[in-house]
């Protein structure tokens, strides 16, 4: 029997298509440029730049996310909500394939020693880019993250409330969850922003939109999965 499509679903769906294209693109125009070193050169994204730093920290964030995805469809049997795990799952995983590879595509390191998580949204608090987005919610004004309670970036769960969900059980896995991945996408969604702001290179730029646009879309979701259960979303 074939479950019904949600709209976080054909979000979901999108968002892995228009990553894989987005992919090809890279890489044609990576391809495109090997008759000019220079060229090419003066395309690839410094280490300390908003492309390169946003590929690393999301990469990390959607790793969580793919985690808790995981531990929430072993910890209940609600359709409806393995659904939605399985979407962010899948979707987050590929896009976190295509980070990581345009950081081996640039010739750049996955890990940036000595630089704090966020720090590439520094500009936002300086220029105003993105303002009015929240694009420097989380992050002090040198531009790190000011972490909360242990938690590496905003919106990501701490160690404790990662393994209080490896221990909840059925609607109590299934709310809490909600709570946690909600406060993930509203962190992904200021990191996304920023990128979408600040970003040079088109494609990600793209990529960086097209997550605003599915995670607010499963946002709306999951709220309306948690007043279902009588619960709603933390403060």
């Amino acid at each position: 029997m074939t479950p019904e499509l949600t709209r976080t679903h054909w979000a979901s769906i999108t968002a892995v298509v228009l990553a894989l294209l987005f992919a090809g693109a890279a890489t044609v125009a990576s391809a495109g440029d090997d008759g000019g070193t220079s060229t090419a050169a003066a395309k690839v994204p410094a280490a300390d730049s908003a492309e390169a730093g946003f590929a690393r920290d999301m990469a990390v964030h959607h790793q969580q996310a793919v985690e808790m995805s995981f531990i929430v469809r072993d910890r209940t049997q609600d359709e409806e909500v393995r659904r939605l795990a399985y979407d962010i799952a899948n979707t987050q995983a590929n896009q976190r394939g295509m980070l990581l590879g345009w950081l081996d595509l640039w010739g750049l390191p996955k890990v940036e020693s000595g630089t704090e998580p966020m720090a590439w949204m520094a500009s936002s608090d300086e220029g105003g880019s993105p303002a009015g987005h929240g694009g420097h919610a989380g992050h002090g004004g040198d531009g790190g993250h000011e972490a909360r309670d242990g938690s590496l970036m905003p919106g990501m769960a701490t160690k404790a409330e990662l393994d209080q969900l490896g221990e909840a059980n059925g609607k109590q896995a299934e709310i809490l969850y909600l709570q946690l991945m909600t406060d993930h996408h509203k962190g992904g969604v200021t990191m996304a922003r920023g990128c979408a702001d600040l970003c040079a290179v088109e494609t990600e730029k793209s990529l960086a939109q097209g997550m605003v646009d599915a995670q607010q879309s499963e946002l709306a979701l999951m709220a309306d999965l948690l007043k279902q259960r009588g619960a709603a979303p933390r403060g």
